[in-house]
């Protein structure tokens, strides 16, 4: 028993550092944004207008 709660106990420590990781590569990666710049959002042209 004891064997497997170091077991899990290495394996969270893992995926939280493979989270962390992911979280920052994303945050280094993200682009910037500017106050009063205009967010472009693509869509389909021929989509569907549901308002």
């Amino acid at each position: 028993m004891k064997r497997f709660g170091v077991l899990l106990v290495y394996i969270v420590g893992a995926l939280s550092i493979g989270y962390l990781a992911l979280f920052a590569y994303q945050m280094w990666r993200k682009p910037d944004l500017t106050p009063g710049e205009p967010i472009k959002i693509f869509r389909k042209q021929d989509a569907p207008s549901y308002s």
